[in-house]
């Protein structure tokens, strides 16, 4: 059951690589990219269950996009990011972060198909007060690191998850009644608005039914990490199939204030090397 304490509170938050000969992907069909930086190689797997993101990503690899763009968001035991074009050039010490194609992608977020154990690879995004649609940025991902969780810390985040997405969905249908929400509130028309609170309530119990976190999921995120709490937030595109190490020698560099590495770590090349 959704606890909201009115419609009125509810709409404010809806406004407001071994050899290269080795390497194996998990699926034969997916697309394998390699990575080089300067502090290693790292080989990622491109699932053909996210089109739009494998076609996008393959896209940008095969434009050069991607050489010499910064690792310019890194957290520690949480994940390493990049994708920022205005990055290839910074000073020393800017905030990065903003930069883009000029375009975003249609979320393809299929939890628990896919999801942020350590490796995946995942598309950053803008948050949803600005984004309800959960749209990825056209050339920003990140990569998880995260933590090892107990069975009490997975229930509660999934406990968390299943919240957020019923709020989530909640908060979309308001969205249709925003004229009427006003209209009501102007008129001091709380029996209208309870009424329209209860009917939304209803129909995102009946249209979303959130799925508990399944035993594979649960033994992946106790014994090699992750970072749950993201899930069915982000869309997750692949993951790391080479090179994990690397990742976590870049989580563990210096970082300032922003989270950007002192010393930068640059994307030196980035191409397809299979499918």
């Amino acid at each position: 059951m959704l606890a909201l304490a009115s419609l009125a509170v509810g709409m404010a938050g809806a406004l407001a690589q071994e050899n290269m000969d080795k390497i194996t992907p998990i699926n034969p069909d997916d697309a394998l990219v390699e990575i080089k930086t300067s502090m290693g190689d790292i080989v990622v797997e491109l699932y053909n269950d996210t089109p739009l993101h494998r076609d996008n990503f393959l896209k940008l690899v095969g434009e050069g996009f991607y050489e010499g763009v910064l690792f310019h968001r890194v957290i520690d035991s949480f994940m390493i990011q990049a994708g920022d074009p205005t990055s290839k050039e910074a000073a020393a010490g800017a905030r990065l972060g903003a930069g883009d194609p000029g375009y975003t992608i249609a979320a393809e977020i299929d939890y628990p198909r896919h999801y942020h154990k350590k490796g995946a690879l995942a598309a950053a995004r803008t948050g949803d007060a600005m984004n309800p649609e959960r749209r990825s940025s056209g050339s920003q991902f990140y990569i998880v690191t995260g933590t090892t969780a107990s069975e009490r810390q997975l229930e509660t985040m999934d406990l968390k998850r299943k919240n957020q997405q019923m709020e989530s969905a909640f908060r979309n249908l308001a969205l249709q009644y925003r004229d009427s929400i006003t209209s009501m509130q102007r008129a001091g028309d709380e029996a209208g608005l309870e009424a329209l609170r209860q009917k939304l309530i209803a129909e995102t119990e009946e249209k979303v039914k959130p799925v508990d976190m399944p035993a594979n999921v649960r033994k992946d995120y106790a014994e090699i990490g992750g970072t749950p709490h993201l899930d069915g937030q982000y869309t997750v595109f692949g993951e790391v199939i080479r090179g994990l190490d690397v990742v976590d020698r870049i989580q563990k560099v210096e970082t300032d204030s922003s989270d950007r590495p002192v010393e930068d770590v640059r994307i030196i090349s980035a191409k397809v090397i299979g499918k």
